[in-house]
């Protein structure tokens, strides 16, 4: 039997026609991007011509969008950034943040740099948009909002214009990872009300191992990393050519081809959640699962039971890939602190499956078939 892939919020296989246009800067073009001769002058020219593709499919400036190694690294310099060049000495987020973020904000935070005010939740795991007008009243310390664009377990999506609108008004400084939302959704940062977003190739078909910072024209911060005066002295290091031009054609495809490619995923999606109501006994899901949701994103929540707790290693062995999501799962030292969030009572097992343009309604077919016959 075929390999079923449903992890794409992990990572996602890497387009035919992007793997086409980094071959080039894998092996003939593999001059320097800092050398001055001819070698290194066709490399800065392609990493320039990708940051402008990426600039304009974001509806941002090129000088505001930065390089990086990923999601964490991006994100990690945004945070960083507003402490210690900003100013920021309270630090507004949630409790269902990205690792990369809430694990940033814990480490400033023992460092006695930073207070920490976590947003409530609602009950279908939204941010409550109210409370966090609330917080952002209750202080006059310059703030940092750190809040994710779509929640990479449950798949809830923030409203990222709304929150930049609320954080405008109070003057604050608005970050948002938008990790797995990047090359998933349209964005329009000329009339989106953000100082920092973050992206990585590999989660819409483009290679790992490459990110995007942007930072917002009127922000004016220091480098993360020291030694050299690539990326505009923001980001000392050569430039990872072959992956920032995979980056660039990635974006572009997807943005293309966004209507189609979205209707089709979420068709399979939904077609799943409606099978696996179907056919499986007291199954329940997290997040807004039919509102505003990632359309690639489905957490499941399994009935706890002998059978179900070894759910994951035996999709495994049949050659099916998903994530585990629970609070509390054998085998796993440590549970999701999203799902334990909210519900943390609960002794569910949690799977996410999630999907890409590659995936389809058969494989549903058999998925849900065999979870019926595993537990």
């Amino acid at each position: 039997m075929s390999r079923i892939y449903f992890d794409n919020a992990a990572t996602t296989a890497l387009d035919p026609e992007v793997l086409d246009v980094m071959m080039p800067y894998l092996t003939e073009k593999f001059g320097n991007p800092s050398s001055v001769y001819s070698y290194g002058r066709e490399t800065k020219m392609a990493v320039e011509l990708a940051r402008k593709s990426v600039a304009q499919q974001l509806n941002a400036h090129p000088s505001e969008i930065f390089f990086t190694s990923g999601g964490t690294e991006s994100n990690n310099t945004a945070i960083q950034a507003s402490v210690r060049d900003l100013g920021c000495r309270r630090i507004i987020t949630s409790s269902i943040e990205h690792h990369a973020v809430g694990h940033t904000i814990d480490f400033i935070k023992n460092e006695g740099l930073v207070k920490v005010d976590y947003v409530n939740l609602l009950p279908n795991g939204h941010i409550d948009m109210q409370h966090l007008e609330e917080l952002l009243s209750m202080s006059l310390e310059k703030t940092l909002v750190s809040l994710m664009h779509g929640n990479n377990e449950i798949g809830n999506l923030l409203n990222l214009f709304e929150a930049g609108k609320l954080c405008e008004k109070f003057n604050v400084i608005f970050h948002s990872d938008t990790v797995q939302t990047i090359g998933h959704f349209p964005f329009d940062l000329r009339n989106t009300p953000v100082h920092f977003i973050t992206g990585a190739a590999h989660k819409f078909h483009g290679p790992k191992g490459v990110g995007l910072l942007y930072i917002n024209e009127n922000v004016r911060i220091n480098p993360f990393l020291f030694g050299g005066g690539q990326e505009r002295n923001m980001r000392a290091g050569t430039e990872n050519v072959y992956g920032i031009v995979g980056f660039a054609k990635a974006l572009e495809l997807s943005t293309i081809n966004h209507e189609k490619d979205s209707k089709q995923i979420n068709e399979v999606r939904l077609y799943m959640y409606d099978e696996l109501k179907k056919n499986i006994p007291e199954v329940s899901f997290n997040g807004d699962v039919t509102g505003e949701s990632l359309y690639t994103v489905l957490s499941v929540n399994f009935p706890k039971s002998d059978k179900s707790e070894l759910l994951l290693f035996n999709l495994d062995i049949q050659n099916i890939c998903a994530s585990i999501g629970s609070a509390c799962a054998s085998g796993v030292e440590e549970g999701s602190h999203v799902i334990n969030a909210l519900n943390p009572a609960s002794e569910n097992i949690t799977v996410r499956f999630s999907f890409s343009k590659y995936n389809t309604k058969e494989e549903v077919d058999v998925v849900v078939g065999k979870i019926k016959s595993l537990i």
